[in-house]
């Protein structure tokens, strides 16, 4: 490594994480639940019009689970990195 180049200094970190790196979980019966309310919010929840929004709900949530998509390894990795990285002196008084 030449003079000019160093090596760079993070502050001492508890936790090198990345919080839920895959984002939002999929939620497939979210929108038929909202338009259940909905529909009891407008018929004054009574269940006579709303029988048919009801029974897509009852299908959605008796369904099977959406299959989960394959993790981010990100915090494998930056856990394994960890002890790489150098942290300035604290300084003596």
């Amino acid at each position: 490594m030449s003079a000019s180049q160093r090596p760079i200094r993070l502050p001492p970190l508890k936790v090198l994480r990345v919080r839920n790196p895959n984002g939002q979980g999929e939620r497939p019966c979210v929108a038929i639940m909202s338009s259940v309310l909905a529909c009891w919010a407008s018929s004054g929840y009574s269940t006579v019009g709303c029988a048919q929004v009801e029974q897509a709900l009852r299908q959605c949530m008796d369904g099977p689970p959406p299959s989960k998509p394959k993790g981010n390894e990100i915090n494998y990795h930056l856990s394994r990195f960890k002890d790489k990285l150098t942290y300035p002196e604290k300084k003596r008084r």
